[in-house]
């Protein structure tokens, strides 16, 4: 199918972590990473020094970690994968996604100088973080608009903040998990219990309570989810994995429902629920780490879902949401229009808004539940 001449040309960013591309890159991936202030919450005067010593002693589990892998996260070649897969899914537009990293190559500077030359009617933001939180969709959009002004780009911009529970986005993400719970359920015995572990990247505890929805937004995600895969009587739980420093974390982790789950006598499926593309906390932490953990714990059992990856119902619910988005206007929005996290969580980035702007819509926020 041609494009129409006519038809706009969109620029849509997709953001996404990074990860290192062989292994003399991990150190300074790790220092990128733990030198954001979005991340290692220090005064500014401690964190350089501070990051440093982290990395450091961070560099040889992480090195190992990549040797599993071929020496180098595979993020980046998956993450173009979505963009190509994202860009044929939306034919009426003259679509063109550019991948942006944050702690490793292409940075948003390289990526916001290349959206300025091939000169787009309008740009669109899109997260490949399903749930908002100040650490990762937060502090790309804040590297973004520094990029976009330092590169003299300026051009109409709409933001999505979020999607955690996107009907399109859920029901992608259902039809994965039950093909991976179906599989699961048809390799135990009859008489094993199944227990569906939503497992998501872990936040200190104290950047939840100064109000970020991070957590929140994960539970919003896995009820949405739940409710979509239609199986009665299921037995889930969420937990978090990926616990980088020694502060309190929230919880459960993933490695207490795994202790659970074995003292339970219960096979588990994990669900990583906040990724949407395979790398080292999927491909190792997930399928190394913990499965071994689970097989000395003595579990009956230990299942994985894959992530979303270029599913194809994934990349049709981002260009649903690509569309939507664009319906609405410039500025930002969710995948709701509006606000979809309740009052307490003054991270938002609508609350944010709103603290400046008496105009913001916060109307449509739901009461918590």
């Amino acid at each position: 199918m041609s494009i129409p001449t006519a038809a706009p040309k969109v620029a849509i960013v997709l953001f996404n972590l990074g990860g290192p591309d062989k292994p003399e890159a991990v150190r300074p991936f790790l220092v990128n990473l733990f030198t954001d202030p979005a991340i290692l919450r220090v005064p500014f005067f401690v964190r350089p020094w501070l990051a440093r010593i982290i990395a450091y002693a961070r560099t040889k589990p992480a090195t190992a970690n990549y040797a599993l892998l071929g020496g180098k996260s595979p993020l980046l070649e998956l993450t173009e994968q979505q963009a190509r897969a994202l860009e044929a899914a939306l034919p009426d537009l003259q679509a063109r996604c550019f991948v942006a990293m944050r702690y490793w190559h292409p940075f948003s500077d390289a990526v916001a100088r290349a959206v300025r030359d091939w000169d787009p009617d309008e740009v669109v933001l899109l997260p490949l973080y399903p749930q908002y939180s100040t650490t990762t969709t937060g502090s790309s959009l804040t590297a973004w608009r520094e990029a976009a002004a330092q590169a003299g780009l300026v051009k109409p911009v709409t933001s999505l903040c979020c999607y955690h529970s996107d009907p399109g986005f859920a029901a992608a993400t259902a039809a994965i998990v039950r093909r991976s719970y179906d599989e699961a359920r048809a390799d135990l015995a009859a008489d094993v219990p199944l227990r569906v572990l939503f497992s998501a990247h872990g936040l200190p505890e104290t950047i939840v309570k100064r109000g970020d929805p991070y957590q929140f937004q994960i539970e919003r995600t896995v009820a949405a989810v739940t409710r979509q895969l239609g199986v009665d009587g299921l037995d889930t739980t969420i937990c978090y994995q990926s616990r980088a420093t020694p502060q309190k974390w929230i919880g459960p982790s993933t490695e207490q429902e795994l202790h659970r789950a074995a003292h339970d006598k219960v096979a588990v499926l994990v669900v990583p629920i906040a990724f949407v593309s395979e790398h080292s906390e999927t491909l190792v932490e997930l399928d190394v780490e913990y499965r071994h953990l689970a097989e000395k714990a003595g579990l009956p059992g230990y299942f994985r879902a894959p992530t979303q990856s270029a599913d194809p119902g994934f990349i049709a619910a981002l260009a649903s949401l690509v569309r939507g988005a664009r319906a609405r206007g410039p500025g930002l929005c969710s995948f709701a229009g509006g606000r979809t996290c309740p009052r307490p969580h003054g991270d938002c980035p609508h609350a944010r808004a709103a603290a400046t702007d008496a105009a913001t819509d916060i109307e449509t926020v739901p009461r918590a539940a």
